[in-house]
């Protein structure tokens, strides 16, 4: 008993010990999971899946250990489908007006709460901030700019190595004075394949922010 007791004690010394986790996947996990564990107790019926996978990811947050990377080399680095958000929205404004004030990526943190900045490179690529959590640190990755068709359509794309790997489209059509934009925002869950699943439980959580931001984005542009 004895030697067992020792033998579990030394695992865990090793998995404290052991961090594979990045900063910015274990800022993910902790206020995710956080969510997560939240929603499955608040619910009537508690929800055994959210709460478990909130439960995880918290605990992979505050240790900084993942044991599903070692156990297959990593799997964030496998193939994992992108999750996907859309959102739909008119703004009152000409379609000119619209096109201009959303191809200058610099506007976007006044109506984007969370984003801290947005710092133009050269014409195609930026640096894009966000603040973390509680306003505790800031996350910061390169996107460019793949498609851009004046009053139709912007795409952009993170460049490789990005700590935030997403893609993204707008596309504008005139609606009499109006313009109808149509949002796509692609994202790879944090974890990769092991992260999938968590992501897909958090995607109405995400889908809000997006809408919110569209929102906000709306209220801007019509007001001024």
């Amino acid at each position: 008993m004895e030697t067992n007791r020792t033998a579990l004690a030394q695992k865990l010394k090793n998995i404290r010990m052991k961090t594979n986790v990045s900063a910015f996947e274990r800022i993910v996990m902790l206020t995710s999971g956080s969510y997560l564990l939240y929603k499955g107790l608040s619910e009537e019926k508690k929800n055994v899946g959210k709460i478990g996978t909130g439960g995880t990811m918290l605990l992979r947050g505050l240790s900084g250990y993942c044991p599903v990377y070692d156990a297959v080399d990593h799997l964030k680095n496998g193939k994992a489908s992108n999750i996907n958000i859309r959102i739909n929205s008119t703004v009152n404004k000409p379609i000119a007006a619209v096109y201009a004030f959303w191809r200058d990526f610099e506007n976007f943190p006044k109506f984007m709460k969370h984003l801290d900045s947005v710092k133009p490179i050269n014409y195609t690529t930026s640096k894009w901030t966000v603040k973390g959590p509680a306003g505790i640190g800031k996350i910061s990755w390169k996107a460019e700019i793949v498609k851009d068709e004046k009053e139709k359509i912007i795409s952009w794309n993170s460049l490789p190595d990005s700590a935030v790997k997403n893609a993204g489209k707008v596309t504008f059509k005139p609606k009499g004075n109006a313009t109808e934009i149509d949002i796509t925002i692609s994202y790879h869950a944090p974890l990769g394949v092991a992260g999938e699943g968590a992501a897909k439980l958090l995607n109405p959580y995400f889908a809000k922010l997006v809408k919110d931001d569209v929102m906000n984005f709306k209220t801007y542009l019509e007001s001024i």
